[in-house]
């Protein structure tokens, strides 16, 4: 897989991890994504972090030395709001980005149940009062719907617990099964299918997502080692086609030195 990059086609690249570490860029990434626009590449960032609003990832990418449109950038927390039909209800255990993604929707958010589902997401307010509400809704009845399932979430100093770790205490307290909606599952993949259509290939740093999103969409998978896998512990359940250090070097390989 390595070269043969010419013009044409969509990579489909994760954030974290791939271009960030807790919103500290990872040197190199804004380089390889000009590259890549100026071979005539397009880009769509693909996100399983439910947590910011488009608006902020604009802004992080921005500051990373990346400008993007809105259409240029996919959500777990988009995913998420698919699922779900305008003027329908929902008690949301998550930030800004499902708030907001529920909202383009037509979903109206409630405090408590019962309501037409609860959403599960990346949040630093879970506590045990939101693990209780959340838990009684899909009690009640509320269709169970998490944004993802990543156990943790990259920084520079360490991986904190993810999205995957607070569904899981949802799950656990309402004795139920929820729908997952990101990376790698269908909702995902249907936004990615009509975004980009000419999709090349898949860009990350964890198998168990990235990995099979790209197998989803029948695309070669291109694992970088700045996030998760960094420390060689995460399980490779999907071996990648491409391995390298970070984007730059595999950009560089693909498109060639003088690309």
């Amino acid at each position: 897989m390595q070269g043969g990059d010419t013009t044409g086609g969509t990579w489909v690249i994760d954030l974290d991890g791939v271009v960030w570490l807790a919103e500290q860029p990872i040197p190199g990434s804004a380089d390889a994504v000009a590259r890549l626009r100026d071979r005539g590449h397009g880009v769509l960032f693909a996100t399983n972090n439910s947590s910011p609003t488009i608006a902020e990832l604009q802004h992080r990418l921005a500051q990373a030395g990346i400008e993007a449109g809105p259409d240029e950038i996919v959500t777990s927390a988009q995913a998420a709001a698919s699922m779900l039909e305008p003027g329908s209800s929902a008690v949301v255990c998550a930030d800004g980005g499902v708030l907001e993604a529920l909202a383009v929707r037509g979903v109206s958010v409630r405090a408590e149940g019962p309501a037409d589902a609860v959403v599960v997401g990346w949040t630093r307010r879970f506590d045990f009062d939101l693990l209780a509400t959340a838990a009684t809704a899909v009690r009640q009845g509320a269709r169970f719907i998490g944004t993802n399932e990543d156990p943790t979430h990259p920084t520079p100093t360490r991986l904190l617990p993810g999205s995957g770790a607070i569904l899981a205490a949802v799950a656990t307290a309402a004795q139920a099964t929820p729908e997952v909606a990101g990376k790698p599952h269908d909702p995902f993949v249907a936004i990615l299918r009509s975004r980009a259509p000419d999709a090349l290939i898949v860009v990350g740093d964890r198998p168990s997502t990235d990995g099979a999103l790209a197998r989803r969409l029948g695309l070669p998978f291109a694992l970088v080692r700045t996030g998760v896998t960094s420390d060689g512990r995460e399980p490779m359940a999907v071996e990648p086609d491409e391995e390298a250090p970070d984007l730059e070097t595999l950009v560089s390989r693909r498109l060639g030195a003088s690309g």
